[in-house]
């Protein structure tokens, strides 16, 4: 796995972010240091990596969409990874579910101070289906959320309606398939991750429970 450079600069030129986003970027980095003091946002050991351990790793996601901007349904939400970022670094829409009113109240604040098309859901995600019709998401994403089985049931909303998931995943990534295998039918590609060498991109197209 090639190592990414880890300057912001550079991780702007490698994922073309233009100088604009990357000036969001840094206004979104700004207020999760100061909003981080707080509430726990991300892992406290890897605030001082902010743009390799959390930038990045959103940005990797862009190489994998179908269409240059697709409409995106971000589920638990937290910090806005991959969502907000991902609506930060390109002029897209976002929709981001966030049960913790805490977080939702910094996502908005957030969008708000970066100027992205990101708009906040204070529900649980459980709830999320009934907006999954009008938002018609082309991509579904979530980051350190729950167990795949879990996930998929969570999803499921927006990937009958024809979403890919695109599901950053840890190095028990296997074991949880071997899981999901049992109540799902599912389509996945694994994608090596550019930020974890134990991690990968679960791209998955369809999930429908076994009968």
């Amino acid at each position: 796995m090639r190592r990414l450079a880890e300057s912001p600069e550079e991780l702007a030129e490698r994922f073309n972010v233009s100088r604009e986003s990357l000036d969001r970027l840094r206004k979104y980095c700004d207020l999760l240091a100061t909003w981080q003091k707080r509430i726990n946002l991300v892992g406290r050991s890897t605030t001082e990596e902010i743009w390799l351990r959390h930038i990045a790793d959103a940005l990797q996601l862009i190489a994998l969409f179908d269409k240059p901007l697709p409409r995106i349904a971000d589920l638990g939400s937290g910090a806005g990874i991959p969502g907000l970022i991902l609506a930060i670094a390109r002029p897209l829409e976002a929709h981001l579910f966030e049960s913790h009113l805490k977080k939702a109240a910094f996502l908005r604040e957030a969008a708000r101070m970066t100027g992205a098309a990101a708009h906040v859901h204070a529900i649980r995600i459980e709830a999320a289906s009934a907006l999954a019709p009008t938002i018609k998401a082309d991509v579904v994403t979530a980051r350190a959320l729950a167990p795949l089985p879990k996930l998929l049931a969570y999803a499921q909303p927006f990937l009958e309606q024809g979403a890919v998931g695109l599901f950053h995943k840890g190095q028990d990534v296997d074991v949880e398939l071997s899981e999901a295998a049992k109540p799902w039918r599912v389509n996945v590609i694994k994608h090596p991750s550019m930020t974890d060498s134990r991690g990968c991109i679960l791209e998955v197209r369809g999930a429908h429970r076994v009968k």
